[in-house]
């Protein structure tokens, strides 16, 4: 028999949760029928799975320990993962805000917010590595805990990133992205003269094989409701820079939307114009979609910028 105390970064979950990150190897079902036979028990009770973990909590599990190794990760692979992290460069992120449960980072072009294979490196893991070398992140709760970023942005989208420290803090920030309390504001270049201020509403269905948004007017079947506000902030030389509140958060939809009322994004190789693109690439030296998360605001008011990316400063000073 072994006894897990259940630690701050591990309360606050249902226990099958909890059971499935200890125990990696172990079906579901093999789980809740070691529960329904009280080889694990919580606090010295039979459980179901589905009782919320408070700190201080008694996981025990009756296994004998061969068994018990069998099933919970490989100690040796864990800490060789762990290092590997702990290894890895920032690679260009910048952080912009920390405390005790969040982190907010300022993502370059060019890089995945989270993997997308399993070989991929991406800022999730570029930001687990950071926490390792700064004492943030132990063995002991990488064991049970992975901080992860909570928004996705495309890879050449650059910006900000919401990442859980704790628990609590994943759980707080996925709630609120959900319910769509934090309110998020991206910039971008688009080509055409915009002069007002515009709140769109449409249907984007994407296509998985293509990787491609499509827009529509109307309601169409598999489509999601988008909605998209806008308005512009500068002009020159027949490009627009405009702010957006992204206020729904369906994939690309940004470049989708506004590609399709005829403003697309500059250097954007999907849904922008190709010749623009070009030209723009061999005047200013444009490698991707200048599309940026630029500004986040909390429930509370508490309001986190990322600064412009200097290629902005070059289309439109």
């Amino acid at each position: 028999m072994r006894e897990f105390i259940i630690q701050e970064n591990e309360a606050n979950q249902r226990l099958d949760k909890y059971l499935k990150k200890l125990l990696v190897n172990a079906s579901t079902g093999f789980l809740y029928k070691m529960l329904r036979k009280k080889n694990i028990t919580l606090d010295g009770k039979k459980a179901a799975g589905n009782e919320i973990l408070h700190r201080g909590s008694k996981v025990c599990i009756f296994f004998s320990e061969d068994t018990l190794l069998k099933f919970m990760q490989d100690e040796k692979v864990l800490e060789d993962e762990y290092n590997a992290l702990k290894a890895l460069p920032m690679k260009g992120l910048q952080i912009i805000y920390e405390d005790a449960d969040m982190l907010i980072a300022d993502k370059p072009a060019d890089m995945l917010s989270q993997k997308a294979e399993a070989a991929d490196f991406s800022a999730n893991e570029y930001l687990l590595g950071y926490l390792i070398r700064e004492g943030e992140l132990t063995l002991k709760k990488f064991e049970t805990f992975r901080p992860s970023v909570c928004n996705r942005l495309d890879r050449n989208t650059t910006g900000l990133l919401l990442m859980g420290k704790s628990l609590a803090g994943s759980q707080l920030l996925s709630k609120e992205l959900k319910e769509r309390t934090i309110q998020k504001y991206y910039r971008a270049v688009v080509f055409g003269h915009v002069t007002e201020k515009e709140h769109l509403s449409g249907w984007l269905l994407k296509d998985e094989k293509t990787n491609k948004a499509e827009i529509f007017a109307t309601e169409k079947e598999g489509a999601s409701r988008i909605e998209t506000a806008y308005e512009p902030v500068a002009y020159k030389d027949g490009l627009t820079l405009l702010e957006i509140h992204l206020i729904t958060g369906k994939t690309h939809q940004i470049r989708a939307h506004l590609s399709s009322i005829g403003y697309p994004i500059i250097g954007d190789r999907k849904y922008g114009v190709p010749a623009v693109n070009q030209k723009y690439y061999e005047r200013c030296k444009v490698r991707h979609q200048l599309l940026h998360a630029y500004r986040v605001v909390f429930p509370d008011g508490q309001t986190y910028i990322a600064p412009m990316p200097e290629v902005f400063g070059r289309m439109i000073p």
